[in-house]
């Protein structure tokens, strides 16, 4: 009997162990603040850039987003969209090294940009969407390390890039700057704004990527329930057929 307890506890700690880490794993992997498009061409002009941001909480709002933009290959003429129920406050830099455009040169550019006011409840997101003027054409990507408040004070910080091909933990916003002309993503050097968000995909539940990793997770969860099963009916089967064999 001993023995039997001591393999159906090993048992149940080894299948808590996975599907605990299966289930987390789909979580993490879910909800990070990302940006849409999430490539553009070098020098693209006149776009959109979308910061889709998801509350991965279950008992807090989202209050607060700052989003900065890199200064050292800076986006020049920035606007940002109204958004409802979210105030926005747009801070410039003066640029370490003036940019030279069709129109002049440019000494200073936005750094930050801070949504407040609003709120994003728990499994909902909110697309915050920012027109561009031109991007940079001497850098391959660009990071738009991002803060995420919560109304019970906890501060995610979306600011680690990626390296060595594996994604961080926290990763910020990438945009992948394409070669002039390519067809991938937002790849045109002249591109069309985003297509404007209907009040309802603001308040929009967590995406399709979010439903499926869950899904996994419940997967892995039910596989190993039945595994655990699956050990049960065998120990008690061998202990069966050794009490007959006595």
């Amino acid at each position: 009997m001993s023995r039997t307890r001591t393999t159906l506890r090993r048992f149940g700690v080894v299948t808590a162990l996975t599907a605990a880490g299966v289930l987390t794993a789909a979580g993490v992997a879910s909800a990070h603040v990302t940006v849409h498009p999430d490539s553009y061409a070098k020098g693209a002009t006149d776009g959109v850039l979308t910061f889709r941001v998801p509350n991965e909480e279950d008992g807090a709002n989202t209050t607060k987003v700052q989003v900065f933009l890199p200064t050292d290959h800076p986006v020049l003429g920035v606007l940002v969209s109204p958004q409802d129920g979210w105030t926005a406050k747009v801070t410039n830099t003066k640029l370490k090294k003036p940019v030279k455009t069709d129109d002049g040169t440019i000494t200073d550019a936005v750094s930050e940009i801070t949504w407040t006011g609003g709120k994003i409840d728990p499994g909902h997101y909110e697309d915050f969407n920012v027109a561009f003027g031109q991007l940079p054409d001497d850098t391959d990507q660009l990071a738009f390390k991002t803060l995420q408040t919560y109304s019970d004070g906890k501060t995610v910080r979306w600011i680690e890039e990626p390296t060595g091909g594996q994604e961080p933990e926290s990763p910020a916003p990438m945009l992948k700057l394409t070669a002039k002309g390519a067809e991938e993503g937002g790849g045109a050097s002249t591109a069309s704004p985003a297509s404007p968000k209907t009040s309802d995909s603001s308040k929009s539940t967590v995406s399709a990527s979010d439903s499926t990793a869950r899904g996994l997770g419940v997967a892995a969860l039910v596989v190993s329930v039945l595994g655990l099963a699956a050990a049960v009916f065998a120990v008690l089967r061998g202990r069966s057929t050794g009490s007959r064999a006595e």
